[in-house]
């Protein structure tokens, strides 16, 4: 079967009538304007229109790309690809279709502003039509409440005067979003687009995909792989000083990459993944475009070809909103990979930059020529996602990772009204 039988737009598909009407009304039930623009608004603000967002589901997402017009459907039951719809209507501030990919429809519903309502019936031949619902995720997300996302706004300029002061030995990029509702979900960043290389941060994106299949009753933790003296590194990590071969279970494989950011163990998931492919398309199925997995951790010859792996500050704070609202694991998982972060081993940054005692969940990332350290601040009622990423030499970046760190954390403990806006 050729690509153009596979994947067709909705004008060209007769075989099945999917009832769309239900689906808009869905949609227009969160948002009266979200479908055509029209209506009053919420004055002044009413968040804008993205040209991005993905429809988060139980066991999977769909994600709409307005400037490709591209979908993707990725699912337990099932992955798309990134499918071109060029039939889709684009209407004010949502993007509707129907496409046919294998001979599966999928009707879609996708308001382009975060935090609304989307919808999306699936229809294979034979079956019932199963239709999903659920919030819809855009980069950065409104804030659910501007007044109070406003006290969130000066740390921007703050963090902005540390990120300038080294930017000739240390470029720098840093995003922080509100979690607690405190100030409102709100978003800001500094150069949140800022791609260096990812280093061990990436290993998040790794732990998400193979949580996602334990959600998905694919897989289970207590599987054993086989790992060979072959796949051991040496760099940070554990398992290297053990011997081998032997049978290591998934969960320890999984632990070990977060909490002694083991490089072998992190080696062996991608293998047992099968490759490169699963992350990236994790990836990709939540629109952050800058994250790549390019290469196996302590591979010096993919690196000297030019293979790399990259990521932003924005994607990250964009995983770990996911991760953190359960929107791309389910509440299990999410609490496991948050409980192997907090207990992290490497805490020369962002742990080291606070107070003794602050309760925190991270990840950190080391090269010769990149810093970062990114995670979650977990002060009761004031918890953020944090993602604080440098290049430039990695003793000098660490220190910026500290300043920024605590940068965040002095705003975040000032006194009630302290910094406000007019």
């Amino acid at each position: 079967m050729s690509k153009a039988d596979k994947r067709r737009s909705s004008s060209r598909w007769t075989a099945v009538r999917v009832p769309l009407a239900v689906v808009t009304a869905l949609t227009l039930a969160a948002d009266p304007a979200a479908a055509d623009g029209g209506g009053p608004g919420p004055g002044p603000e009413r968040p804008p229109a993205a040209s991005a967002a993905w429809l988060a589901f139980p066991g999977g997402v769909f994600s709409v790309d307005t400037r490709t017009r591209t979908v993707r459907y990725r699912a337990c039951d099932g992955d798309t690809g990134r499918a071109s719809d060029p039939d889709m209507r684009i209407t004010g501030r949502a993007a509707r279709g129907t496409l046919v990919v294998d001979g599966t429809a999928y009707a879609y519903d996708v308001p382009l502003v975060g935090r609304r309502w989307g919808a999306l019936e699936v229809l294979r031949p034979g079956a019932r039509p199963q239709r999903r619902t659920g919030p819809v995720v855009t980069e950065p997300p409104p804030p659910t409440d501007p007044v109070a996302g406003r006290r969130l706004l000066p740390l921007t300029d703050r963090l902005r005067q540390v990120v300038d002061a080294s930017a000739g030995t240390n470029p720098a990029g840093v995003t922080v979003r509100d979690l607690s509702g405190r100030f409102g979900d709100q978003q800001i960043a500094v150069d949140g687009t800022f791609r260096p290389k990812a280093a061990s941060v990436i290993k998040l994106w790794i732990l998400v995909e193979l949580l996602r299949r334990v959600d998905c009753g694919q897989v289970s933790l207590d599987e054993g792989v086989l790992v060979t003296p072959a796949d051991v590194v040496d760099g940070t990590g554990e398992l290297q000083h053990e011997t081998f071969p032997q049978v290591v279970s998934l969960r320890r494989l999984a632990e070990y990459t977060i909490v002694y950011s083991d490089n072998t163990a992190a080696n062996v998931l991608i293998n047992y993944l099968r490759g490169f492919g699963p992350v990236n398309a994790l990836a990709d199925s939540m629109n952050q475009w800058q994250t790549l997995l390019g290469r196996k951790f302590l591979d010096e010859d993919a690196a000297r070809r030019g293979e790399e792996n990259y990521t932003s500050p924005d994607d990250v704070v964009s995983l770990l909103g996911a991760v953190w609202d359960a929107q791309i694991l389910a509440p299990a998982s999410r609490d496991l990979l948050v409980g192997f972060m907090r207990r992290q081993t490497l805490n020369t940054k962002i742990p080291a930059a606070l107070p003794p005692g602050v309760p925190v969940a991270h990840k950190t990332g080391d090269l010769p020529d990149a810093s970062h350290d990114v995670g979650y601040y977990l002060i009761p009622g004031s918890e953020v996602a944090v993602a604080f990423l440098t290049s430039g030499p990695i003793a000098t970046g660490d220190e910026v990772v500290r300043r920024l760190a605590r940068t965040v954390y002095d705003h975040l403990v000032a006194p009630a009204g302290a910094g406000r806006t007019p």
